[in-house]
């Protein structure tokens, strides 16, 4: 819970300081800056490491990957798209999933309760063509 927490608060930190650098090209602006706990940083995930995970279930089961991590644009929510299905990439679909209902727990990333079928009644997503 620590962890997601970390990622979610390091996501929306980047995600502020980049908006604060678009806007600082037109009028001046004033950035706040929070302190940093970089112990605390430190010891988190990697979203380069994140994405390309396996999935599990509660019964150690693969029941998908990490496709990428999203951020809104409001900078509240960071959401991890998961590929599932498929074989050798062939037929494999995106669904999304809340990145605060992943557990990271002995060097695995689970979805409590997930399943398989239960990833497959999601909608599908896309990525926004902007």
């Amino acid at each position: 819970m620590t962890r997601t927490m970390l990622f979610a608060g390091a996501a929306m930190i980047g995600m502020g300081l980049l908006i604060s650098h678009a806007n600082a090209q037109g009028a001046p602006q004033s950035v706040e800056i929070a302190k940093v706990d970089l112990q605390t940083v430190a010891a988190g995930y990697r979203a380069s490491k994140v994405i390309g995970s396996s999935i599990v279930n509660d019964a150690n089961e693969t029941i998908g990957k990490i496709d990428d991590l999203l951020v809104t644009r409001d900078g509240k929510q960071p959401y991890a798209v998961l590929s599932i299905g498929g074989f050798l990439g062939m037929g494999t679909r995106l669904v999304v999933v809340r990145y605060d209902s992943l557990k990271f727990a002995d060097k695995k990333i689970v979805l409590p309760g997930g399943s398989k079928d239960g990833l497959k009644m999601l909608p599908a997503f896309e990525y926004s063509k902007e």
